[in-house]
């Protein structure tokens, strides 16, 4: 018996990053755009999560998480900051090159999308790329974000609206999220990802629907320019951060 998915009630449309390149201890900052179709009875919860390390997901670390409504029917934006990785829990070999960090939104402690983008940590001075120190000297390595390449997967969930749904319906994308770990791919124009990523420049649209990011079945009006956005009512939400207290 084959469950209908409805059209997700919300629909993330833009993800700028604000602060990139930027020093590898510098805050994480977002600008997120979405729109919600109908009332929610919950709020939103975005989390975002560094990958330590290729190897064991021991490494991941959970930089922050906000807590954002009550959301509004209509084109809603807010920011979300988050601070850098702690060190100590980074394996040392890991520390420069490429890693991973994952955006994601829930509701009702389901998860219905998740960006993932490609972050090269690398140092700046020419001395220490000839020749990198065996312990990082933090305070010159450059974090460098590669914005125009975010791998957008969404997820089917139950909303308030569809009470007879089951909890969670198998991911649209199942191998969109299966970022490399090998950071050789690194900023390359390979045609498995021109099919399945979203390609942006830093603070584009993302533009169109869910069916046009690999094949989902949810749909959504495209993204309009941020001013016309704000116009047509888009409205600042306040985030309330459950995550920055933490050390």
């Amino acid at each position: 018996m084959t469950t209908s998915v409805k059209m997700s009630v919300v629909s993330l449309l833009n993800v700028a990053v604000r602060n990139n390149p930027a020093a590898f201890d510098a805050p994480y900052e977002f600008e997120i755009t979405f729109e919600c179709l109908e009332p929610l009875q919950k709020d939103l919860e975005w989390k975002l999560t560094y990958v330590g390390s290729a190897t064991s997901s021991e490494h991941d670390q959970e930089l922050d998480s906000l807590l954002v409504g009550p959301i509004p029917v209509g084109v809603n934006k807010f920011i979300f900051e988050a601070d850098p990785p702690n060190l100590s829990r980074i394996p040392t070999n890991d520390i420069i090159g490429v890693t991973v960090i994952l955006l994601t939104c829930s509701y009702d402690s389901r998860e219905f999308v998740r960006v993932g983008y490609y972050v090269n940590n690398e140092y700046t001075d020419e001395a220490l790329i000839a020749e990198p120190p065996k312990v990082p000297i933090i305070e010159k390595v450059r974090r460098n974000i590669l914005a125009e390449k975010p791998r957008v997967t969404r997820f089917g969930i139950k909303w308030d609206s569809e009470e007879s749904a089951p909890a969670e319906f198998p991911p649209d994308q199942p191998e969109a999220d299966a970022l490399e770990e090998d950071g050789t791919a690194y900023g390359a124009e390979e045609e498995e990802e021109e099919e399945e990523a979203i390609e942006l420049t830093e603070g584009a649209k993302i533009e169109g629907d869910d069916a046009e990011m690999a094949g989902a079945e949810e749909t959504a009006e495209p993204a309009k320019e941020e001013d016309e956005a704000s116009d047509a009512g888009s409205e600042d939400l306040e985030a309330e951060s459950s995550g920055s207290d933490e050390d």
